[in-house]
């Protein structure tokens, strides 16, 4: 997989604000685990689990922020991984680590932010 190539279509179909294009990237079995989903849900919960939830949550994301935008500033690989670093909302600097399963879809993802 070309890192660079992966980021650009990842930050192409986030700023489409089309889930379609979105979920594409990720499997069925997507574990998902960043701070965002505490804030925006204000539960304990940091981790989302199966691809309905995540759906579920991102839907509500991309509605409660409209003009969301991702700047990619640099992509990094890794093994069965990559690593996005990237300006997210509210200016916030996100890196979004990824890890592939056999089929080239992501199963687990965890975002950290500043």
């Amino acid at each position: 997989m070309n890192h660079e190539n992966f980021a650009e279509e990842w930050i192409n179909a986030w700023n489409s604000h089309d889930l379609d294009k979105i979920l594409f990237h990720y499997a069925d079995d997507i574990e998902v685990t960043t701070p965002m989903i505490t804030l925006a849900a204000g539960g304990k919960e940091n981790t989302l689990k199966g691809k309905n939830d995540v759906w579920e949550y991102w839907k509500k994301a991309l509605e409660k922020f409209p003009d969301l935008n991702f700047e990619l500033i640099k992509s990094t690989a890794g093994v069965n991984s990559v690593a996005l670093y990237y300006k997210s909302i509210m200016d916030k600097y996100a890196v979004e680590v990824m890890f592939f399963d056999d089929e080239g879809k992501i199963n687990k993802m965890y975002a950290h932010y500043d």
